[in-house]
């Protein structure tokens, strides 16, 4: 039913601007469609169509839209209209970060459990993806047509790192440590975690379409088919552990596998710009 809904009011929004869609300007003159030198960006359709749903349908509790990425991958996506009929695609993510977690552990020599020393985590993390392409439009309507290609690639790694407040000794061989879910490994304990780093490309070809519901505002969707190869590397895990044979702190490294991909298929198999066919609200300026 809320499908139904959100149908009915997506063709009674498109029927109010169907009188005159041969007038290619507003009343107050306004160009309908992208002009050279304009710029764009796309945003997820679906949470503005279902609050125009669920307002049509009377819906209680309908919350306000909100922008949303069009690519699962959280890309920012754009457009730069060298003329009337031919458009630069652009699409872009810089993400690097870093979080803590501190847990707390009874101080070992102590009997006071109030006496407690910090064991920390720390996580950090980056990822980089950037595509590029051109599109050609068709079409002398409110109703444009476009076709085209674009390559992208992505980069992206991290790891984490563990210090702690009680240290391996002849007189503590088994310290008191905190479990964060990962660093606790038999008897060693890990002081560093580094990911695979994963490199990603595709190329792919696209056909879609949009309506101008507003002067240089449409709906529209597009598929694509393309290639994409996924590549994830060795990662390593540091550790130490207590040498009951040597007395002494040791540590050891154990590597990861890694892993690779090749697919040649629809967008929602294997893009890098991630699922292409739902709808998007597209705005030029």
């Amino acid at each position: 039913m809320k499908k139904q809904i959100t149908t009915v009011a997506m063709a009674l929004t498109l029927g109010l601007f169907t009188v005159n869609a041969q007038d290619l300007t507003s009343k107050k003159g306004e160009p309908i469609l992208p002009e050279e030198g304009d710029w764009g960006i796309g945003i997820d359709a679906t949470p503005f169509l279902n609050y125009a749903g669920n307002f049509f349908g009377k819906s209680n509790n309908n919350n306000a839209p909100t922008f949303n990425f069009i690519t699962s991958n959280q890309t920012i996506v754009g457009k730069y209209f060298k003329d009337a009929t031919t458009a630069y695609r652009g699409a872009i993510r810089l993400g690097f970060g870093s979080n803590s977690t501190t847990g707390l552990v009874q101080q070992d020599g102590q009997s006071d459990p109030n006496v407690t020393v910090e064991d920390k985590k720390t996580v950090s993390g980056n990822g980089i993806g950037l595509s590029g392409g051109i599109e050609f439009r068709k079409g002398k309507t409110r109703l444009q047509g476009y076709y085209g290609g674009e390559l992208g690639i992505f980069i992206g790694g991290g790891k984490e790192k563990y210090t702690y407040g009680n240290a391996f000794s002849s007189s503590n061989t088994t310290p008191t440590t905190y479990n964060f879910g990962s660093n606790i490994i038999g008897s060693a304990r890990a002081t560093e975690i580094k990911y695979g780093s994963t490199f990603q490309f595709g190329l792919r070809g696209f056909i879609g379409a949009e309506y101008f519901v507003l002067p240089k505002m449409s709906i529209g969707g597009e598929f694509g088919w393309g290639l994409s190869f996924k590549s994830t590397g060795q990662g390593q895990t540091t550790s130490e552990y207590w040498d009951s044979t040597n007395g002494s702190v040791k540590t050891q490294t154990t590597k990861t596998g890694k892993s690779s991909s090749f697919a040649l298929d629809t967008d929602n198999n294997n893009s890098v710009f991630g699922p292409a066919a739902s709808l998007r609200l597209n705005l030029y300026f």
